[in-house]
Parts: C-alpha cells; structure tokens; sequence
C-alpha cells in the first residue's frame, strides 16, 4: 500500500469516531524519515485514546501495524503511531496548538539532498 492511501485510510478512520481537524501533511521533501503525517484533534484523553485504537484496529484489519505506539494511558495529550512511511498524531487541542506541527513543516525548507 502507498503511503498516500495509508495516510487517507488513517484519516478516513480518525473521522469515522470523530477527530477534529484532521490534517495531513506531505513531508517527502523534508525528511527522510517518513512521507507523511496525518494530524487530528480528539476532546478529551477518552477520545484521543479511542480514535487512536479505532484507527490501529481498522489498519490492521489491513494487515497494517504500528511499528511504534505511544502509551496513550501515558500520553499527556499527545499520542502518535508509527506506521513506518506515515506518522499518526493525534492531540488534545491545547497540546496541538503547543507544538503546531503542521506549521513547522509547512514552513520547513525542502531538504535539497532528498530532491531527485
């Protein structure tokens, strides 16, 4: 599977229980880590917790698992899954708007030794 019908299907999942904002962000040209992120918002630490488990049972149910998961018992407002070629945040607001991820690398300069 692509990484951009991962990313979607991890969006698509993340709406189906209701997160907020769901956003995500191309970083291919950034960094060579991963191709994406998709970033969503949940209201409280009971529903960050069940959109992060709805959308880890649907992928694997697409025989996709999380190489790494945050303890989301332990989250403090920030959970995140790694799915290899995209990373899954998913915040309470006020952590979100700490960190804005999205604004740090939509403004990241394209790294020019990962351009071909």
């Amino acid at each position: 599977m692509t990484s951009e019908a991962k990313a979607k299907l991890i969006a698509e999942y993340a709406d189906d229980i209701k997160a907020l904002r769901i956003e995500t962000i191309d970083v291919r040209a950034k960094t060579s880590v991963t191709d994406a992120m998709v970033i969503c918002s949940a209201t409280s630490d009971t529903h960050a917790q069940a959109v992060a488990e709805r959308v880890t049972e649907k992928m694997r149910d697409h025989g996709i698992k999380p190489m790494r998961k945050g303890h989301a018992s332990r989250a403090d407002g920030w959970i995140l899954y790694d799915y290899g070629d995209v990373l899954f945040h998913v915040f309470l607001e006020e952590k979100r708007q700490y960190y804005d991820l999205e604004t740090l690398w939509e403004t990241m300069e394209p790294d020019p030794d990962l351009q071909s």
